[in-house]
C-alpha cells in the first residue's frame, strides 16, 4: 500500500481510523514527492524535530518509490487521459498516480481526485 501525503501526516499523528486499515498492508511504500510534501509541510511545524525523527525512523521500514522510464510513461499516459477527460488532477499528484499505476498499489489517500486515474484504486479512512 502507497500512503499519499495526508495518509503519512496521519500515520505521524497516529490516526487510529488509518492504523486500522494499515493493519492489513502487507508493504508499506511512499513516493519520493509524497517525502518532498512531507518534508515542505512540516518546514513551519512547532513540533518540526519530533516530525523530521519521526519520518526518518519511518523511512527506515517503508519503501520509498522513485521514478524510472516507466514511471515517465505512465505520467504522461495519465496527464493525457486526464486532459482529454477535462479532469486534471495536481501535478505532483499524477507523479504518484504514475508510481501507483506502476506498481500495481493501492494508494491510501483522501484526495478524491486520484478516482479519476484509470488503473489505480484508493482507499480511504
Amino acid at each position: 500500500m502507497i500512503l499519499d501525503t495526508n495518509a503519512l501526516s496521519a500515520l505521524a499523528d497516529k490516526d487510529s481510523e488509518l492504523l486500522a486499515k494499515l493493519s492489513s498492508a502487507r508493504v508499506l511504500a511512499v513516493t519520493y514527492v509524497t517525502v518532498g510534501e512531507y518534508l515542505f509541510g512540516i518546514l513551519a511545524s512547532k513540533k518540526r524535530r519530533e516530525l523530521q525523527s519521526w519520518l526518518e525512523a519511518f523511512l527506515e521500514r517503508a519503501k520509498i518509490l522513485h521514478c524510472d522510464h516507466a514511471t515517465l510513461l505512465h505520467y504522461a499516459q495519465i496527464r493525457d487521459e486526464l486532459k482529454k477527460a477535462g479532469t486534471p488532477i495536481p501535478a505532483n499528484d499524477c507523479w504518484i498516480a504514475a508510481l501507483v499505476r506502476q506498481h500495481k498499489m493501492e494508494i491510501l489517500s483522501k484526495d478524491r481526485h486520484f478516482d479519476r486515474v484509470a488503473g489505480i484504486k484508493r482507499i480511504e479512512w
